[in-house]
């Protein structure tokens, strides 16, 4: 279906349903149901295994992490009547994901995978893990695993996306975004809405703002106030430089920066501050904010010692792109432009097309040609 109809549609079924209660969301319909299963069935683990991944997606919808809290709760009484059950298994792994615990995701669900090695659903972690971790190589070997396995299986689609992106292929990207798209059923509203999301984000790096926004506010209109979308779509509008247009992301770092470059500096310094307050309680923890936070002491506040701090720790634990972009912007900042060309060029060398990264690789080389030049 053409998108602009597909959009149309969803608005005309917007404004319908807008005399209507409320309707529940996919995860929400997903918690009701399975605790009405557990109120007949309440030995029954396979329920506990259902409402603990419910929780787990709604935690995905709204993001509110008190959701994981939640999920691991009933996941545990899972456990209790049928310990170390797989499926039970596999939805820890959902959850050290959700909460960026990358490392023990990745040895859980490889335990997962020998036991069962031809579940798709368990390759998907491995991909997730790997990437996150800088494994590249296994996990475009574990996609390659779940498209083999099932073709054409949306899971295996959204990841090969995700890795052709990372590897500069946003076109290829895009496509596989779309195929998944395609095959989603139409009641899975925020599965839609999250795969709008992506393809709006591959169509800003790709430097095509019109439809970037398009598929944003695509995104919102299947699902109102959408987390991702209102975060893709602050990005937009920082790029158009519509700064005073900028919705509230899904954290206040964006929000900053588009009152800082609207000119509100009085605003911003408020939101910069509100968000270093928020994002270092979270930095020790896996689930974090430290990309951004570094981001603001050395673009913003002109602390670099800090920046570099956090980015050592950041780097200890993951050597994904962005982590490696971080901690090579970091080690600039502070001077040492040798270390961090090694960093960015690591970041760069698996093709990324991200414009902030390709815009601190730019401006490390130029300062180490510059310094040369003088000598």
């Amino acid at each position: 279906m053409n998108l602009r109809l597909t959009h149309l549609i969803y608005a005309l079924t917007a404004t319908c349903a807008a005399a209507q209660p409320p309707a529940l969301t996919p995860a929400e319909t997903g918690i009701r149901k399975a605790q009405e299963q557990i109120a007949k069935q309440p030995g029954h683990y396979p329920y506990y295994n259902a409402l603990a991944m419910a929780y787990a997606r709604r935690a995905r919808e709204s993001s509110d992490v008190t959701y994981y809290a939640k999920a691991e709760e009933t996941l545990q009484q899972s456990f209790k009547i049928s310990p170390d059950n797989f499926e039970g298994r596999k939805v820890q792994t959902w959850l050290l994901l959700g909460r960026h615990e990358f490392a023990k995701a990745l040895e859980v669900a490889t335990r997962l995978n020998k036991q069962t090695p031809d579940d798709v659903t368990v390759y998907g972690y491995l991909v997730d893990a790997n990437a996150e971790l800088g494994n590249y190589t296994q996990a475009v070997a574990a996609a390659q695993w779940m498209l083999d396995l099932r073709a054409g299986n949306i899971a295996g689609l959204t990841r090969a996306g995700y890795l052709r992106e990372l590897h500069g292929d946003l076109s290829g990207a895009v496509e596989m975004m779309q195929m998944a798209y395609d095959a989603t059923p139409y009641q899975e509203t925020e599965d839609r809405a999250w795969l709008l999301t992506q393809m709006a984000h591959l169509r800003l790096l790709s430097g095509d703002l019109p439809k970037a926004e398009l598929y944003a506010n695509g995104a919102l209109g299947l699902f109102a106030n959408y987390h991702y979308a209102l975060g893709i779509l602050s990005q937009v509008r920082v790029a158009q430089k519509r700064y005073d247009a900028a919705p509230h992301a899904e954290n206040l770092y964006a929000l900053a920066e588009a009152l800082y470059l609207a000119g509100r500096k009085s605003e911003a310094a408020s939101a910069f501050t509100e968000f270093e307050r928020q994002a270092l309680l979270e930095s020790t923890l896996a689930d974090n904010a430290n990309h951004e936070l570094i981001a603001y002491y050395t673009d913003f506040a002109n602390r670099p010692a800090e920046a570099l701090k956090i980015a050592q720790r950041e780097a200890a634990r993951r050597h994904d792109v962005y982590t490696l972009d971080s901690y090579a912007w970091a080690l600039a900042a502070n001077g040492d432009y040798t270390r961090a060309n090694a960093e960015i060029q690591e970041a760069v060398a698996l093709g990324v097309k991200d414009p902030k990264v390709l815009h601190h690789a730019e401006a490390i080389a130029s300062h180490i040609r510059t310094v040369a030049e003088a000598q």
